[in-house]
């Protein structure tokens, strides 16, 4: 490790070591997490389209929020577990009726229980909220968003500490998928918006208990509050976040403002004091 005073420069094989253990020890403790509830698939389920869908964003707790609805007792984990990024590939491709069926296939499950998934990706990619809504019409998305600069940097530190080359290409990318409102704009011409909820990262940190209740009711779930212990942050970055000029940050800063603007007309429930790099 190399670097002045409270900023770590890793060489190529740390930053490798440390992916591979962060990765090894997100296995670890996912299989510790759901030990008690395993994925099952029975051929006598039949398949249906998911009754929800997590949509966005990266490096927003997604996986933790997942993981506490994934302990209600009346929702059953998909055999593609989290994230099955179903719909990657169609920028190109046709997405014929079997597709749509075989999407279906990923959520089969018993009577009476809730089956989902959440792909940040999807409110990313221009292309998948048709699909989406070809696919599971009736589903009820769920957003996550979190400060989009802090969103910016934890994104750009996250592709470090998986070994990715760390690029102008990173930053562009980094940059666009904390242009919610643009995104969001993109999932509404397809779903209505009563179909969507947003939650924002922050509050549900300082919150969870009454943004899980917020969340099971969209739902259509009982109140079920998070186990002790339960409340925490899951996949968080194993290594420190990544240090930008901040001539950068400033124009990063001046970038998002208008679109975080236009989002917080457009959605009276974002709280912009929640997010310091906006709030006033």
């Amino acid at each position: 490790m190399t670097g002045g005073p409270g900023r770590a420069r890793w060489s190529p094989d740390v930053v490798r070591r440390r992916a591979a253990r962060a990765v090894r020890r997100s296995a670890y403790n996912s299989v510790r997490r759901w030990r008690n509830r395993p994925p099952i698939v029975s051929r006598q389920w039949s398949p249906a389209p998911p009754d929800f869908v997590g949509i966005g964003v990266q490096r927003a707790g997604t996986s933790w929020w997942y993981s506490l609805l994934q302990a209600h007792p009346r929702v059953h984990g998909p055999a593609e577990g989290k994230e099955a990024h179903y719909f990657e590939r169609f920028w190109r491709e046709p997405f014929t009726e079997a597709d749509v069926s075989g999407y279906h296939e990923l959520f089969r499950r018993p009577a009476g229980k809730l089956c989902g998934e959440w792909t940040p990706r999807y409110m990313f990619d221009p292309w998948t909220p048709p699909l989406l809504h070809r696919a599971a019409p009736e589903a009820r998305l769920l957003v996550m968003l979190r400060d989009p600069v802090e969103r910016f940097r934890s994104g750009m530190t996250h592709s470090l500490e998986r070994g990715k080359t760390v690029d102008a290409a990173t930053v562009d990318e980094a940059l666009s998928r904390s242009l919610y409102h643009a995104q969001l704009a993109g999932i509404l011409r397809h779903f209505p918006r009563p179909q969507v909820l947003l939650l924002q990262y922050e509050r549900c940190m300082a919150e969870p208990a009454q943004m899980l209740r917020r969340t099971q009711a969209f739902l259509d779930l009982a109140e079920q509050p998070p186990a002790t212990g339960a409340v925490g942050r899951v996949n968080a970055t194993g290594i420190a976040k990544l240090e930008l000029p901040a001539p950068l940050m400033t124009e990063v800063r001046a970038r998002l403002g208008p679109d975080v603007e236009q989002l917080a007309a457009k959605f009276p429930e974002i709280e912009l004091g929640l997010w310091p790099n906006f709030g006033s």
